[in-house]
């Protein structure tokens, strides 16, 4: 039985005060939940955010992180500095560093691979933009983001990667593919997986889901066979708007 897992993920939003005050309540108000809750604040914050979790089964993850681990990297942050503020989860592949910053497949799998080498736990994003989804391209861009980014990671590895399908064009738009669609995908990125690996490891994988995710429609998209969460952007930025999501079978 796949455990729901819940992500909010800050991106540039919440200063270091903002997001201590903000995790104390979300704490709080997440208590005796059956989910697994992850946020993921700016590097900056991450201290703070910590620091005011002490005592709460949330994690805290990074957004990103070098595919390095020390060097001349100017205004890199390694695996190797986010581990020693106690961070062990780390969101890679986004699809903002993909487009705005030119992550390509190969270098999102250094990091990845760099990770897991470091036993830290990966949210790997995943999922095609508009003009792909248009022109058929589906299959093709999902199949190429998840062999190429898996490229290297063992069966025994994969207990510790969680996918997180975004179809670009739902992200921060107010658009959001249909349950329905958003399943489909999910069915074709776990039957992907099996392939890659095996049954076992395929059934056992988390995928979220990651595109204006609110609490109007989590229900819906949790009800679905493949759907196993939610990786949440702008909705993770209030405790009203994110608690709704987190307690979705409630």
């Amino acid at each position: 039985m796949r455990k729901p897992y819940i992500a909010g993920n800050w991106k540039m939003n919440m200063t270091p005060s903002e997001g201590a005050v903000f995790a104390k309540e979300l704490a709080k108000a997440v208590e005796g939940t059956n989910t697994k809750v992850m946020v993921a604040p700016p590097y900056v914050t991450i201290p703070a955010v910590v620091e005011a979790l002490k005592g709460s089964d949330i994690i805290v993850a990074a957004q990103n992180m070098s595919d390095n681990l020390k060097g001349a990297f100017t205004g890199e942050v390694s695996a190797t500095m986010l581990k020693d503020l106690g961070i062990t989860n780390v969101i890679l592949g986004h699809s903002e560093r993909r487009a705005l910053y030119g992550e390509n497949d190969a270098f999102i799998n250094r990091k990845v691979l760099l990770a897991l080498s470091e036993g830290m736990e990966v949210d790997l994003c995943i999922g095609e933009t508009l003009e792909e989804r248009e022109a058929g391209k589906l299959e093709e861009v999902l199949s190429r983001q998840v062999e190429e980014g898996l490229k290297g990671v063992s069966a025994e590895q994969m207990q510790h990667i969680t996918l997180a399908y975004e179809p670009v064009w739902a992200i921060g738009t107010g658009k959001t593919a249909t349950p329905e669609d958003a399943d489909a995908a999910h069915a074709f990125v776990r039957s992907l997986v099996e392939k890659l690996y095996n049954k076992g490891v395929a059934e056992e994988l988390i995928i979220q889901y990651g595109g204006s995710v609110k609490a109007s429609n989590v229900k819906a998209l949790m009800s679905k066979e493949h759907i196993d969460g939610a990786l949440v952007g702008g909705a993770s930025l209030s405790v009203e708007q994110f608690l709704p999501i987190v307690n979705f079978d409630k």
